[in-house]
């Protein structure tokens, strides 16, 4: 219940900074002071600076969140599927599953100290997705592919967030998705024993 408690927090805190952010415009992040997301995510000052030591931390945290569940979504696909698709539906299911905020995240992808968060919270990923590609390989987890791979699913959702945000008329982010991944990963990636 105290986690819940905390992620719910933390959540409301990062939720308030990208919408305080976004209203203030093109440069709203500079115009945005702790106090003005503490008191609109309700919590004190002093719980904001608990929780995050940047606004740009505070306004990226649901990425960081998303990035972090990867590795889990991955060991939750079932056994018998290639790992190919099942590294893509596990990052549809993290990454597209709602479909991501255009202005949240075309701010958080042309800021560069918000894109520095967003390049933080995928190497922080890579790990256990890294580790949930191994296991599901059979492979060491510290064998040179799964890492490999995983920095290529990062690098992946990274540039397709990047050309969904592009298009004028833009396809659902799961298609983009999808074909960035397929293009990243392979079905059974070179040195990966089909499990």
């Amino acid at each position: 219940m105290r986690a819940r408690n905390k992620q719910a927090t933390r959540e409301a805190i990062g939720a308030a900074a990208l919408r305080l952010a976004l209203e203030r415009g093109p440069d709203g992040l500079a115009s945005v002071r702790v106090r003005d997301i503490a008191e609109a995510a309700g919590v004190a000052p002093r719980t904001y600076n608990n929780y995050f030591s940047s606004r740009e931390e505070a306004v990226c945290v649901f990425l960081n969140d998303q990035a972090r569940r990867l590795g889990a979504a991955l060991r939750a696909r079932p056994w018998g599927e290639p790992l190919g698709e099942a590294i893509a539906a596990a990052a549809v299911d993290v990454f597209a599953d709602p479909e991501p905020d255009r202005a949240g995240l075309s701010m958080i992808m042309s800021a560069p100290a918000l894109r520095g968060e967003a390049l933080k919270a995928f190497a922080m990923a890579e790990e256990p997705l890294a580790a949930a590609i191994a296991e599901r390989a059979g492979v060491d987890r510290r064998a040179l592919s799964p890492a490999v791979t995983a920095a290529a699913v990062a690098g992946a959702v990274r540039a397709a967030a990047s050309h969904w945000l592009a298009g004028p008329d833009p396809a659902p982010f799961a298609e983009v998705l999808r074909e960035a991944l397929g293009t990243a990963v392979s079905p059974r990636p070179s040195g990966l024993p089909h499990p």
